[in-house]
């Protein structure tokens, strides 16, 4: 795949000025191609040092930028597990982005399957989807989990009647592991840029089977642009088994 890119941060903060850098360009030609910029966000604490940075960039065109979530947890906004919640606390209240152009995964409902629809409806208004028409989100930011895991796709929950969704709900054996509604991969891999952002030694493993694998069924491995740029960004740690070229 010619249009992938690993690169290897020295720090997280390297790495998040890396993505500011991109979120800058990427959301320009966006605006002047179409007049506005779609990002999906990935909740958890990797990303939260670029979101903070990008709190403080008041020069971004937030009021032509849409914010939508890669996936939620069903728990209730308040709940610091709530992904909304945390990106919201950490970078949205403080730009000037119209409440409009924010489109959270809202566990309001009465289960995450209808959750999961709502989100699906939001995204097909927002994109003006028809037939087998995906949205195209300008950038996608994704983690990897310990378990190859990568929004809230898990191993043995990629079905086929899933992957023709838009957002679907996901339930797990482990009980631990609340319910969760995430965009599915048809929609990941029609984005224009997609940007893992991975750290610690404890991925290693698991970025090293991602990343050069070969037929690898971890979802964070079936990430694969039709047309778009993927990006990984690691940290030494995380990157630290990889082939070096």
């Amino acid at each position: 795949m010619n249009n992938k890119e690993v690169i290897i941060f020295k720090t997280v903060g390297d790495m998040a000025d890396f993505v500011m850098e991109q979120w800058e360009v990427i959301s320009a030609e966006a605006i002047k191609a179409r007049g506005q910029f779609a990002a999906a966000l990935s909740g958890g604490r990797t990303p939260l040092v670029l979101y903070k940075k990008l709190s403080a960039d008041k020069k971004l065109p937030w009021d032509k930028t849409h914010i939508f979530m890669v996936d939620e947890r069903f728990v209730p906004y308040e709940s610091g597990e709530n992904n909304y919640h945390s990106i919201s606390r950490t970078l949205l209240r403080h730009v000037g982005i119209p409440a409009k152009n924010i489109h959270p995964v809202l566990t309001s409902e009465d289960s995450a399957p209808a959750s999961a629809k709502r989100y699906e409806n939001d995204m097909i208004s927002f994109f003006k989807t028809t037939g087998d028409k995906l949205p195209q989100f300008d950038l996608i930011l994704l983690g990897i989990g310990e378990d190859g895991h990568t929004a809230s796709l898990f191993p043995g929950t990629l079905s086929p009647e899933k992957s023709k969704r838009l957002a679907t709900a996901v339930s797990l054996k482990d009980e631990a592991i609340k319910e969760r509604i995430t965009i599915t991969l048809p929609v990941i891999n029609n984005a224009g840029n997609i940007m893992f952002m991975v750290t610690g030694g404890n991925k290693a493993n698991i970025v090293r089977e991602v990343i050069e694998g070969n037929n690898s069924l971890l979802p964070a491995a079936m990430v694969k642009p039709g047309h778009g740029r993927l990006f990984f960004l690691l940290d030494e740690s995380a990157g630290a088994l990889l082939v070096k070229t």
